[in-house]
Parts: structure tokens; sequence; C-alpha cells
């Protein structure tokens, strides 16, 4: 039955393939939902507006990827089957994705893979996709716990379930945040909360979020800095430090877009405008009495790896690149649409096309 597929694949792709010898190249975007992640979903939405969607096809993997990878493999197939398509980006690089560029390069070897937020083992994603944009997770370990002592921090709640800490580099992060709260005289707290991608979803996440993050203010004291592993908690997780007026450093994807607008209760009529977004930010801060207890990145930095991978895939795709992993050329994108970041290669020897980014922070009420 495999084999079957396969030819099949191939003879669509051949017919295809005789009435397209003179449309535009393509690339495909592959982003979670809405309610997973609505930044890497607008991102991928803003890529069809400026592109066209006669040269971007925008998809998505499910909210519950790890029990539904076959879809995310079929979701990724299906754009392959488009004889024009000559690049795909995926973000964020969820379980599934290794396979499904596997099953691509089966068929087609000519697709260059651009993967942002790598969820799966890194030096094994390093030698499947051409090239990899993921936020430096273990400097991240030590610059979040120093910025929420520096907010005043005496406690550090880390929010987290099994699968991401099955991750190899949120698991070194967690690492380094333990012993970095030990060195500054912080009490780590290790809090296993519900994976939003089990039977409770979003919705039981959520609500877990919203009842556990008082008790821990009511324990620990409004001094409490709070973190999250992952994107559907940042919203009750900062509507109930607000409330508590407890500390929030950043964001599991760090971003002025990422949940903060929805849970300070702003209207954001133009999510590209990044001062905008910041005094808006800012002044609401000042307003709810949360001055220096409230932080994030200047940069949204999960919808910058979409915008890189966008123009690094149809600059490949428009034959402007005479390789698929041309890594100068992918730092110089990602520097150009996300500003000041500092980049870094995972391994310079082994994964030099893994690039980890580090944004400028900015504690509000402090600007």
């Amino acid at each position: 039955m495999k084999r079957f597929a396969k030819v099949m694949f191939a003879v669509a792709l051949v017919l295809a393939l005789g009435t397209a010898a003179f449309a535009a190249p393509k690339i495909g975007i592959m982003t979670g939902t809405v309610s997973q992640g609505e930044e890497e979903y607008r991102a991928g939405e803003e890529m069809v507006a400026k592109y066209g969607a006669d040269r971007v096809i925008h998809v998505t993997y499910p909210d519950k990827f790890m029990d539904e990878q076959e879809t995310t493999i079929s979701q990724v197939m299906a754009m392959a089957s488009d004889p024009d398509l000559k690049a795909i980006v995926i973000c964020q690089g969820v379980p599934g994705t290794a396979a499904a560029i596997d099953k691509v390069k089966e068929v087609r070897d000519d697709i260059a893979f651009i993967v942002g937020t790598v969820h799966e083992e890194p030096y094994m994603m390093a030698g499947k996709a051409d090239i990899l944009y993921e936020i430096d997770q273990p400097a991240r370990g030590s610059s979040i716990i120093e910025k929420a002592k520096g907010m005043g921090a005496k406690t550090f709640i880390h929010y987290s379930f099994p699968r991401h800490m099955s991750y190899p580099l949120l698991a070194t992060r967690r690492d380094i945040m333990e012993k970095t709260c030990k060195e500054l005289g912080i009490e780590f707290v290790f809090v296993n909360a519900p994976d939003p991608t089990g039977e409770g979803g979003v919705a039981g996440a959520q609500q877990f979020i919203l009842e556990d993050a008082p008790r821990q203010i009511e324990k620990y004291g409004p001094d409490t800095a709070f973190f999250s592993t992952n994107c559907s908690m940042q919203e009750p997780l900062i509507k109930s430090v607000v409330k508590g007026k407890a500390i929030y450093p950043e964001q599991c994807c760090p971003s002025p877009f990422h949940a903060l607008p929805n849970a300070l209760g702003l209207k954001v009529e133009n999510k590209g405008d990044v001062p905008y977004i910041l005094k808006a930010i800012e002044d609401k801060v000042v307003e709810l009495g949360m001055e220096g207890r409230i932080a994030t990145w200047t940069a949204p930095i999960t919808m910058n790896f979409i915008r890189a991978g966008a123009e690094y895939a149809m600059d490949y795709a428009n034959g402007k690149l005479d390789r698929k992993a041309d890594i100068e050329r992918a730092k110089f994108t990602i520097e150009k649409v996300a500003g000041a970041v500092r980049i870094r290669a995972f391994d310079p020897e082994k994964a030099p096309n893994f690039l980890m980014v580090v944004g400028e922070s900015i504690i509000f009420g402090k600007m």
C-alpha cells in the first residue's frame, strides 16, 4: 500500500508538471492553529498577504499533534504534491516534522525545509531540515532568572509537563534555571501542569493555571516569578500574575504580541506595529500599578522565524540561492526581520545550520 501511494504521488506530480512549466514558484508554510499558537498562525496569514495566495500555501498542524502526527505528515505531503512548490517553512516544528520531511524526500529532494521552534532532537533535525531557527533556550536558562531577580523575585515557579521536559533544549534550560536560582538565592519550584495536547485539551490546561497560580501567590507571596513552557498557558498566567501583583519575566516564546495584549485587555489593530504595542502595554502596565513586574522581548520571535523563513524560502524558490542550506543568508535574513538579535550555532561543527537566537528584553514601567 505504501509503495502504491508513492507511485500515485509520483504520477500525479509528473502529470502536474506538464501544465506548470511557466507557473511562478510557490512556498508552503505550516503553523499551529489560533488556539495553540495564534502568533504563528497570524504570521502565516501575513506571509500569504505579503506574497500572494498564488505564491504561498498556508496550512496548520492539529492541536493534538502528539496523537495526530499522521495528519501533520499528510499536510506537508499535500503541499509537496504541488510541483510549483520549492520550499516549506514549518513553525513550530512539532513531533511529526522529521517524519514529514523524510516522506517528502522519498519523492522529492528539491524542496528546501526551514523549521522554526524545533521540538524534536536537535542533531537529528539538523540532518533533516536545511535551516533551523530556535530560541537560545540554554542561554535563557540563566537570563530569565537573572531578569526575575532584578524584578524582585524571591521564588520562581516553573510550569511544565513530561512531554516538554523530554525535549533536550527545554530540559537543559530548566536545569540551568534551577542552578541559577540556587546561585542567586531564589527558591525554584517546579509544578507539573496538564499537557494541552492531552485529554483535557487547551481549556483544561488554562483552567489549571487560573486555579493554581493564585494558590502559589498565596503560598509564596507576590515576589514570585511565573514561567510556563506552553503558549496556550500564557494568557491565563498573565491574568493571574496581574491580579496577584506577582512577577512575569517573559513568555515561553517571547514577544510583545504573545498573550500580553489579550491578557491586559488591549485591542491590537496592527500586529506588525511593534512600537505601538510596546507603548500600549507600557501604558496599561503603569495604569495597573505593575511597573517593573512584567517583561518580554522587544521582537516577536516566533513570528520573525516565520517571516525570515518565508523570505529565505522565497529567495530559494526564485533561484536567488545556489543551495538549500545557505547559513550566512539565513543569519542575514533573521537579523533583517528581527533587528537586534544575537545568533549562534547550536553546534558549529555538527549542526551549523541550527541557529539559536536571543532578542532584547524590555521591562515595562522601566522604559
